[in-house]
């Protein structure tokens, strides 16, 4: 089945930085688009960035790109976001999702705090 294991979150002053990584399991990495969600408390789900199968194509949440940058690893069936400037409002769990099959992981921590 497929599992989505996310890793790399945590506790980062504001103007840190944090990678993410998302390891992908039970079925063909390489030809699904990739997304990164997060969900803060009391707030919504948003898309943070997808990535095409390829990654020749990206997309990014308003106001995001240029902080964060997605990418993926094909050959070891990983997902990243790098998180570049952090700041309060990014304090979220983050989940990697594949899109078109509806499956996501458990989520990962990261909390932008003094």
């Amino acid at each position: 089945q497929v599992q989505l294991v996310e890793s790399g979150g945590g506790l980062v002053q504001p103007g840190g930085s944090l990678r993410l990584s998302c390891a992908a399991s039970g079925y063909i990495f390489s030809a699904y688009t990739m997304g990164w969600y997060r969900q803060a408390p009391g707030k919504q789900r948003e898309l943070v960035a997808v990535i095409t199968p390829t990654g020749d194509s990206t997309h990014y949440g308003d106001s995001l790109r240029g902080r964060f940058t997605i990418s993926r690893d094909d050959n070891r069936n990983t997902l990243y976001l790098r998180m570049n400037n952090l700041q309060p409002e990014d304090t979220a769990v983050y989940y990697c999702e594949v899109p078109t099959l509806s499956e996501w992981g458990q989520g990962t921590q990261v909390t932008v705090s003094t």
